[in-house]
Order: C-alpha cells, then structure tokens, then sequence
C-alpha cells in the first residue's frame, strides 16, 4: 500500500458517488492548455475540507483496447491552477463569485505532474450550501502527442465544461463550452469526514451508473451511498467497458480497491460482451481478482454481485449463466457474502438473462436506468443490512 493511499484510512473520504476513475487518454497534437470544469454533487454540504488525490494511470480498457488499455501510463503535463469553489443550484459552467479557493501542491499553485505519479494535493476549504453543486476546475498544458491525460470517457453522469487557456480561477462562464463526453477530474475528491469503515464499489459502467440522468446521481451506487449515509465512506470506481482482467496483472485500479474495508465487485458483462472470454477465464480472472485483495488485506470484506442481466443470448448466454451459477455457489476464500443483482434486474425464469423491460435505458440500451437504480440499491441496503 501507498503511503499517499494511506490518507483515505486517516480521516478523509470521497466526497461524492460519482466515480472519477480513468478509461481513455487524451493527447494534443501540440503544445495547449485546457481548463476543466466539473460539477460535483457532494454527499454532505456546509464547510468542507477538500483536498484530492491522483494516479497518472489508465485504470480500465476501453472498448477493444486500441485507444487505451489498463495501466497505460498518463505523460507529463502541468497543472498550472486548480481551484474548488461553490458551484450554485445549476451546473451551468459558472460558479459563485468570490467562493473560489485555490487548490496548492506543497504550497504552490501549480504542479508538473510525472509519468505514473500518484500524488496529493493539499487541503483547501471550501462552503458549500444545501443543495449546491461543488465546482472544481483546474488548468492543465499538455505539450505534444506523447504526453497523454488520463480521463473517463462516457456519457457523461456530471456536468463538466472546458474552455481554451488558464481560466480555473474564473468565476463566469465567459469561454466555456459543454465537455460532451470528456470528464477530467483528479482519482478521489476527498474531503475530511471520520467514517465507520470505507466502502469501495468495483466495476463497470453499470456500477459507474452510465446512461442515467445527468447531475442525477441515479445509479445504484450513489442511492446505496445515499441510503448508508455520511457516516460511512463510499468510493465508487467503477469505469465503463471496464473487464476483470483488467485488474489481474499489478493492476493499478485494483491498488484503489485494496484501500477499502469492504469492496462491493460487479464486474464481467464485457468479458462476456466485447472480450469474448469463456467462461472459464472469467471465473478465473474473477479468482484472482480476489485473491489479489484478501492477499493484500486479510480482513477485507468482499461483496460479490452476480453478472447483471444484458440481455445475452447464444453462446454468451451460456457463459453467463455458468459464472453467475458458479458466483451464486462461490466459496472463495474472503467472499463474505453473494448479491444477486441478477435477480433484480432480470426477466422472470426462463428469461433471467433479459433486463428488464422497466429498467431499460433508452433505445433498448441494457444498462439499467434510474428505476433500476433504485431497486438495486432498496434490495442491496435491505440484503446488506439484514
């Protein structure tokens, strides 16, 4: 474990549901600086002590690897001002004049960032009222094609902006415009919270909660961290087209799991879908997977969740229906108990493997909705708690 890792067991948390984990990289054929800008919804509001920590990694695969891959390493590139502010009732790219507090790094306001580096910035203190959005933006020059940026690529789940030059201390919108799919933000949002235990969610977009509503916060995740309440820390790092191999081999993104005290993992719908593994080498990714935890942390609580209805059929139906029997019966070593999230997204016998109807995103997208979200997270807390 990570020295700078340490901090999140020693009185800091997320401060949001929102997963910032990292899928693709983006490169500048030049020399550019670009200001992001994202809209946050945290899980407590009035004073909060903020500050973030960050791994200049690639933590999931997207698509078929061609763009990015797990562990792909970000390049150098140069925070030159990172600020946290009140962002208002309406994420509309301007935050509340005067509210803006600069975000340092060993008390500088700026930062060259390394290949692979993990780091933390210091704390700076920020208000948010009831029912604001929490805005941070920081400006980051990218110089040239080989020195890439991690970042999440999605339909995105929070409002984010971005403008051309250093405008992260810039109070209006003047030069914003919105993201579309680009969510640039630091590994965890952290803010100072003593909590009963950290709860990690593991997995991919259905666990990142894509294709809900936008500022929502919707998915199953971010409604069982609102059910469990501020006392109990949550980090969702769930990534879309995210597989379990991706965390076998000194896996970067497993290293964020390893810090929890419990680790909810619902992962395998693209090994079936898009890697087209059998199901044999998905049980055994799965196995090593949590191998690699309970190696790492003996006392770690692991949540196993079966393999959510995506509406499979031939073959992958098949596998799907052999891991999610296997999962269901699971006695590995440190799986402290099996939800089946299956079962409540899934059609009735013999059609388990279709979502349901009501829980269908648009355009007959299998990624569970809103709805779904809220019946996955009522049958987690009332299996969880029980």
């Amino acid at each position: 474990m990570t020295k700078e890792m340490k901090v999140l067991q020693s009185g800091y948390t997320s401060v949001t549901s929102l997963s910032t984990a990292a899928n693709f990289i983006y490169r500048s054929e030049k020399k550019t600086t670009i200001t992001f800008r994202s809209y946050i919804r945290p899980r407590e509001y009035g004073q909060l002590q903020f500050k973030f920590w960050h791994s200049n990694t690639v933590d999931s695969t997207w698509a078929d690897g061609a763009e990015s891959k797990a562990n792909d390493p970000g390049g150098r590139w140069r925070i030159e001002s990172c600020f946290v502010a009140d962002g208002g009732e309406l994420p509309d790219g301007s935050i509340a004049a005067g509210t803006e507090r600069p975000v340092m790094f060993d008390g500088s306001s700026s930062k060259d960032v390394q290949r692979r580096e993990r780091f933390w910035s210091d704390t700076a203190s920020v208000y948010v009222p009831e029912n604001h959005f929490l805005a941070f933006s920081w400006s980051i020059t990218l110089d040239g094609f080989e020195e890439g940026l991690p970042f999440n690529t999605e339909t995105l789940l929070a409002s984010a902006y971005e403008a051309d030059g250093s405008l992260a201390g810039q109070p209006s919108a003047d030069g914003y415009t919105p993201s579309g799919n680009r969510q640039v933000l630091p590994s965890l949002l952290a803010y100072e919270r003593a909590v009963s235990k950290q709860i990690i969610f593991l997995g991919d977009s259905i666990t990142q909660g894509v294709r809900t509503e936008q500022d929502g916060y919707a998915f199953w995740a971010a409604k069982i961290a609102a059910g469990l309440g501020p006392d109990i820390g949550v980090w969702n790092i769930g990534s879309g087209w995210a597989r379990a191999y991706d965390l076998v081999n000194d896996s970067a993104w497993l290293s964020k799991a390893k810090q929890g005290d419990e680790v909810v993992i619902c992962i395998g719908v693209n090994d079936i879908g898009t890697a087209k593994r059998s199901a044999g080498q998905l049980i055994a990714d799965i196995t090593s997977v949590i191998d690699q935890l309970v190696s790492g942390k003996p006392n770690l609580a692991i949540w196993l969740c079966t393999l959510p209805a995506f509406n499979f059929e031939g073959e992958m139906e098949t596998v799907w229906r052999t891991v999610n029997s296997w999962i269901r019966d699971c006695h590995l070593t440190g799986v402290s108990g099996v939800f089946d999230i299956a079962a409540v997204l899934g059609q009735a016998a013999p059609n388990e493997q279709l979502l349901q109807q009501a829980f269908m995103s648009p355009h007959d997208d299998p990624h569970p909705n809103g709805v779904a979200g809220t019946a996955v997270a009522d049958a987690f807390l009332a299996w969880y708690r029980h």
